[in-house]
């Protein structure tokens, strides 16, 4: 019986393995090979291993040839050794093995897997999903029937009245009532809408994502739009934090980390920062743009237009190319109950516990700004540009808004919307602009700190730049050809 020879990896590689094997003087129960190759990936157990029994000389040695080689290629060094193995088992057992026809489909969990990859009717699926998941759940019963009954009715008629009184009662100076109760207050503003309107969004979002990741949906998924993201210079992994991002994008920043490359990173967090509404923004434009079925329409078709665009000519741009996709397909099943309610808390707390201090911290900022005069001064800035949208001087604040949290511009379109300020055209317009414009201040810093601040305020003036570009061309596009959504 012949033994198969081990995998041989690319000369570099080859070579930097026999580098580190050099300064490898201790007394280790794996060979000098394997001991290598798992510091090149990063094995935190041997690592650990190394700097015991290594001088600090021989372990600048083997950071600094693992750095040159991570520098010199495209992907992650644990990808590309666990690639080349992959492509050996692969030679391995072509030899000793015959390849057959995939086996049909027997339990209805296997048609239902095999059709959700399929792409005839996986896509068909998928707008299933996102019309009865997205829209009907989070947006219509979520940001719609669930916020009213919060947001105007228990907060509106009953908590919010109370707090109000006994903050003018117990405080007699204006300045420090209105950082309170004020119209920006911030209880009436930060702890109202982060309870009252943004929790009931996101709980019903996360109660969506976890039943779908649950199901063995979400990597189907990911196989199924593979090819379409190829496109854009990203692959099938990249749905993680796009779908993520529904939720909150800050979320998904941090999430590209699972991503190969430093360049499928920069764009998808580029896709996340540019079209990918969080899952309260989206909830109040869906509510919104509910009574308007045509201007829902054309808002989708302008900010799946501006991602297919944003993504290919920054693939375009960007030196590389898409990585190899693979990823373990795991069997679909009804989901647990108690899988889905308990991933929806852990994930519900993660975000209460982030988005609270900072609509608390947005509303100060907001309160210093009116006092020192700051906020109305970039108000009079924004004011010209949101005239040339055909929009009222109003829409600036949800804009302004938005930066502190998307969900503050969201909050902003929605006042606007039930002051009557907004005809429909001017509601659609606002939220193209809303949607694709820059970051919320969490978001951005996350950018920062994952992408550098080069490519974070790049991005700032790519979204600023977008927004406006696209809301501008479909203020004209409307008047042009008559369209009025009511």
């Amino acid at each position: 019986m012949s033994v198969s020879p081990p995998p041989t990896y690319p000369t570099a590689i080859e070579q930097a393995i026999a580098a580190i094997s050099e300064h490898l003087r201790g007394d280790y129960p794996l060979s000098q090979r394997t001991l290598a190759l798992l510091l090149l990936q990063d094995d935190p157990e041997i690592w650990d291993e190394v700097q015991a029994q290594e001088t600090p000389a021989a372990l600048d040695a083997i950071r600094i040839i693992k750095e040159q080689l991570e520098r010199a290629g495209e992907t992650s060094l644990a990808w590309q050794i666990e690639h080349h193995r992959q492509q050996w088992s692969q030679q391995l057992a072509a030899q000793v093995t015959q390849a057959t026809a995939p086996p049909r489909p027997n339990t209805l969990a296997e048609w239902v897997g095999w059709l959700c990859m399929n792409p005839w009717t996986g896509f068909p699926i998928l707008a299933l999903v996102l019309y009865f998941g997205l829209y009907q759940f989070v947006g219509v019963f979520g940001a719609g029937t669930v916020v009213g009954l919060i947001e105007e009715n228990l907060f509106g008629e009953y908590i919010n009245p109370f707090v109000e009184r006994v903050v003018r009662a117990v405080v007699p100076w204006q300045p420090i009532q209105e950082l309170f109760v004020g119209e920006y207050g911030v209880w009436t503003l930060g702890v109202t809408y982060a309870i009252a309107l943004i929790l009931p969004i996101v709980t019903f979002f996360f109660l969506v994502f976890a039943l779908l990741e649950d199901t063995g949906y979400l990597p189907r998924l990911a196989m199924l739009i593979d090819r379409a993201f190829k496109a854009l210079g990203l692959n099938g992994r990249a749905v993680i934090p796009i779908v993520l991002g529904f939720g909150c994008d800050t979320m998904a920043t941090v999430v590209t980390r699972v991503l190969e490359t430093r360049r499928e990173r920069v764009i998808t967090t580029l896709l996340l920062t540019l079209t990918i509404p969080c899952s309260a923004q989206l909830g109040v434009v869906l509510a919104l743009l509910a009574a308007y079925p045509l201007g829902l329409a054309i808002w989708a078709g302008v900010i799946a237009g501006v991602f297919l665009l944003a993504g290919w000519l920054a693939a375009q741009v960007l030196p590389g190319r898409a990585t190899p996709f693979y990823m373990e397909i795991p069997p679909m099943r009804l989901p647990s109950l108690s899988n889905v309610l308990l991933k929806t808390l852990a994930r519900l707390q993660w975000y209460f516990l982030e988005v609270l201090p900072l609509f608390l911290i947005a509303s100060v900022l907001i309160w210093v700004g009116q006092l020192t005069g700051l906020f109305d001064l970039v108000l009079r800035v924004l004011t010209p540009l949101t005239r040339a949208l055909s929009l009222p001087a109003e829409a600036s604040v949800a804009f302004l808004f938005g930066f502190f949290r998307r969900d503050y511009g969201a909050a902003g379109l929605y006042d606007l919307h039930e002051k009557g300020l907004l005809t429909g055209n001017e509601m659609l317009i606002t939220a193209v602009v809303l949607t694709l414009f820059v970051p919320c201040v969490a978001q951005f810093l996350v950018t920062i700190r994952e992408r550098g601040w080069k490519t974070a305020l790049a991005m700032f003036a790519i979204a600023v730049t977008v927004a406006f570009g696209a809301g501008f061309l479909l203020s004209r596009a409307l008047g042009m050809w008559g369209v009025s959504i009511g």
